[in-house]
């Protein structure tokens, strides 16, 4: 079955899930986010690779960190950014999401980066859109997250340097996470032997170790000699009932402290994809502290996104 991502040439035409892209591809992305990684401290931080190129950020869920990145990979990259503010666009007077992306393709739109509730909204449109037109999921429901899990990617290998040798953690809402799922996928993908999640029976999904996850309800064993722990948020969003007591007992089960980061390495690194909830999934002394590289995961993300793009721009179509 021909993979959607993919043109003809096996080049990336739209960046969907991580889930079966090609690990190729995937190194290649990081490989080439390096080399756009210093642009923020150059005099002159643009390139001309999207010169005249438009690419629309299309944003049906809020988002602050993930469009403002994306906008600013775009510009550095000069392309034209057209952020649509769907409040007070047509879609929210009754038009369907097909007609939208036609209105932005008669606009000569080159990149939609797509954000929706719905999950395989962004495979929709990438099936209706002309040849010469990409799509990037910039997060649909509970599916996937693809760049999220590409600068996840990039910052464990700038300070592990290699997958094949880390015990990964995942600690929180697994269930409702499009960002676990895409980690997930990338951290096999990249060859990373232990990957465990840990979570509540109420916050993992049912089958979850059939994605070749160790499964731990424990924090204080989950975390044993870990190299890598990414947290997640709460999302009570797209919670229904009760699935926690409350957010006290959650922190003092699986919230990150001090006491509990001390059951990893030495050298463990703490991240999280934001917005953090402090006191709830994470304290602020770890949040802050030494093995924190929460921040350098926003900083990478320009980068990531940089490569995304340029990659896709590459493409013969």
């Amino acid at each position: 079955m021909k993979n959607p991502q993919l043109n003809k040439n096996g080049e990336l035409q739209h960046l969907l899930t991580t889930e079966g892209l090609p690990v190729k591809i995937v190194r290649d992305i990081l490989d080439r986010a390096a080399t756009f990684l210093d642009a923020g401290g150059r005099e002159i931080k643009k390139v001309p690779l999207l010169h005249g190129k438009s690419v629309f950020n299309v944003f049906f869920e809020n988002s602050t960190r993930t469009r403002t990145t994306f906008e600013i990979a775009a510009k550095r990259l000069s392309a034209d950014v057209v952020n649509l503010n769907i409040g007070s666009s047509s879609t929210s007077k009754g038009e369907t999401l097909l007609d939208t992306v036609g209105n932005l393709c008669a606009m000569h739109a080159d990149m939609f980066v797509v954000r929706h509730a719905q999950s395989g909204a962004a495979h929709f449109i990438a099936r209706h859109v002309a040849p010469d037109v990409h799509v990037i999921n910039a997060g649909d429901g509970r599916h996937a997250h693809p760049t999220q899990a590409l600068l996840d990617m990039f910052t464990i290998r700038h300070y592990k340097k290699e997958f094949h040798n880390l015990r990964v953690a995942i600690v929180g809402d697994v269930l409702h996470s499009r960002v676990a799922r895409s980690q997930i996928h990338a951290l096999t993908t990249l060859g990373v032997p232990e990957v465990r999640v840990i979570a509540p029976k109420t916050l993992l999904p049912t089958m979850v170790a059939n994605l070749g996850v160790q499964v731990y309800h424990d924090m204080a064993q989950g975390l044993r000699d870990v190299d890598v722990v990414l947290m997640l948020r709460l999302q009570n969003e797209r919670m229904q009932g009760a699935a926690l007591p409350s957010a006290q007992e959650y922190f003092k089960n699986y919230g990150l402290t001090e006491e509990k980061l001390a059951r990893a390495k030495p050298d463990a690194i703490v991240m999280h994809p934001g917005p953090m909830n402090r006191g709830i999934e994470i304290d602020s002394c770890v949040a802050d502290g030494a093995h924190s590289v929460i921040l350098s995961q926003v900083t990478f993300g320009i980068a990531v996104r940089m490569a995304v793009m340029s990659m896709l721009a590459g493409a013969k179509g």
